[in-house]
């Protein structure tokens, strides 16, 4: 038996363990995917047991996605620029290798619901690994407009530095320039940019525990789509429901960046058929 695993602190809300072992069940892989919660002081231990021959590797979850990374030994290119890996998996060598699974699983979950981001007007709440993600998966998709919005306006600069100066390519955009800001949840103008935006994205883990929610009664148009990553009915989905705008919880993008990590593990292609119906279920 190999084993794969969801790292992070908490992680027991998961539903990867469904769908990954319904996708090894469905192909007759002697393969079991299991929930790891993994406090700070542990994760050190936990990234070196996946060094026993019957570990495949694992996902990485909230808070680990960037403190993960010394401790792996290689990174690839797009998840060395986003600063973020939640997926390892084990090359023929043996060597660790982390990629981000999040950014394409977000962009393809858009794209599967008829959305382009492509000169959008798009807010992000939140400034963790999953909102650096998606900061990088709408600047390839053409985002016009990037605001980044966190409780803690330091931490939405950093990420915002990182959009502008880091070396994250694929920009191309033709005429003018796009236009990027950070601010806190606290900043009055949020709402002006809330309510002016094409996409609103929840990247914040507000919304898991009862009403928790990073922004109340959003100002959201009608046209809006709002996007929460948290895959559970939230208050953010309702208060924008009740508004008129189109929303969508992260049942999708944790279908599509779990395909990418079944098929990094096992070599083949992931039933997505399956592990949705698995999620659902």
């Amino acid at each position: 038996m190999h084993y794969a695993g969801i790292i992070g602190d908490p992680v027991e809300h998961s539903r990867s363990p469904a769908m990954h072992n319904a996708g090894f069940a469905h192909l007759g892989l002697a393969m079991r995917y299991e929930h790891w919660p993994t406090p700070a002081a542990s994760l050190a231990e936990r990234i070196a047991s996946l060094r026993r021959p019957e570990m495949l590797g694992g996902n990485v979850t909230l808070p680990h996605k960037a403190a993960v990374i010394p401790l792996l030994d290689e990174i690839e290119d797009e998840a060395r620029r986003i600063g973020a890996v939640n997926t390892i998996f084990k090359r023929a060598d043996g060597a660790l290798v982390g990629t981000n699974t999040d950014a394409p699983g977000f962009l393809a979950d858009l794209r599967a619901n008829g959305v382009d981001p492509a000169g959008c007007h798009v807010v992000v709440l939140g400034a963790s690994g999953a909102a650096r993600a998606a900061a990088y998966a709408l600047v390839q998709g053409g985002a016009s407009q990037l605001v980044i919005a966190n409780r803690t306006l330091a931490r939405a600069e950093e990420l915002l530095a990182d959009v502008l100066e880091g070396d994250w390519g694929g920009w191309g955009w033709d005429g003018e320039p796009p236009r990027f800001a950070a601010l806190s949840l606290a900043d009055e103008s949020l709402l002006a940019e809330v309510a002016a935006c094409d996409l609103l994205v929840n990247t914040t883990s507000l919304g898991w525990h009862g009403d928790e929610t990073p922004l109340p009664n959003p100002p959201v148009r009608q046209q809006t789509l709002v996007y929460d990553m948290v895959y559970r009915p939230t208050r953010l989905l309702r208060d924008s429901a009740a508004r008129g705008a189109r929303t969508l919880d992260g049942m999708g993008m944790l279908l599509h960046q779990g395909l990418l990590a079944f098929t990094r593990w096992t070599g083949q292609p992931a039933p997505a058929e399956v592990m949705l119906a698995a999620l659902k279920a």
